[in-house]
């Protein structure tokens, strides 16, 4: 049986986005003691690391461990590379499919280091902010991907085999519109201005306004009924 005395500890992963952030205000509002995990992974978006660190403090998480991991020498993503990020004016233009600026295995490598810290910390429950409505057709947000990760990371470490702990994953945003979750984070008394989405940020991080991360969260709080904090560049889209 897993021990009751850190039944109620939860790893959280935390980019400074809005989902992340809502998720670890979700899993705070459950009574869970969170321990928020972020990655550099060498993303131009690196500013989003700032934002974590103000969201990890804003939450008051137990602990925020931040890891750096070297995906750019492995590259095969616009948000680790010189590869250009695609911009749009509206987000009926973002192109259908899996877009360049997925990184390869990204979920599934944050995961397992997540699941490490789990069985360190004898925390048998996960968060991750996935999604599977309003998001850029990444395949590792998927329902289906998680269950399998959930299903494999209860064969793959020593205490769930040895049956003292099961470990969980959680994805309360995953069936939810961006609108549903920036509500439920507003009802849960987030403030959204020290969160960052921009996958092209401009110099002092301003969000560029046009990448798919930026028209998503233009529209999840046109779709909320509130203002978004943002400060965007220009409102021109790149030809």
């Amino acid at each position: 049986m897993q021990d009751d005395s850190k039944s109620s500890r939860a790893v959280v992963l935390l980019s400074g986005g809005i989902d992340s952030t809502t998720c670890v205000a979700m899993a705070r509002a459950e009574g869970f003691e969170c321990f928020a995990l972020s990655f550099y992974y060498q993303q131009r978006h690196q500013v989003e690391m700032q934002a974590a660190r103000r969201v990890a403090e804003a939450l008051g998480v137990a602990e925020h461990l931040i890891l750096e991991l070297p995906f750019g020498r492995i590259g095969g993503s616009a948000l680790t590379s010189d590869l250009e990020v695609p911009k749009s004016s509206t987000v009926d233009e973002i192109m259908p499919g899996i877009p360049i600026t997925y990184v390869p295995a990204r979920n599934t490598i944050f995961l397992s280091v997540a699941l490490g810290w789990a069985e360190v910390l004898d925390a048998g429950d996960i968060f991750i902010g996935v999604n599977a409505l309003d998001y850029s057709g990444y395949p590792d947000c998927r329902p289906e991907y998680i269950e399998a990760f959930e299903k494999m990371a209860n064969l793959a470490i020593k205490k769930a085999v040895e049956g003292t702990m099961q470990i969980r994953i959680h994805t309360p945003l995953i069936r939810m519109t961006k609108g549903q979750i920036i509500q439920e984070g507003l009802r849960l008394g987030i403030d959204y201005s020290i969160t960052h989405s921009c996958y092209d940020p401009g110099p002092g991080g301003t969000a560029c306004g046009h990448c798919d991360s930026c028209l998503l969260r233009k529209k999840g709080f046109s779709e909320a009924g509130v203002r978004d904090p943002t400060i965007y560049a220009v409102d021109v889209c790149p030809t």
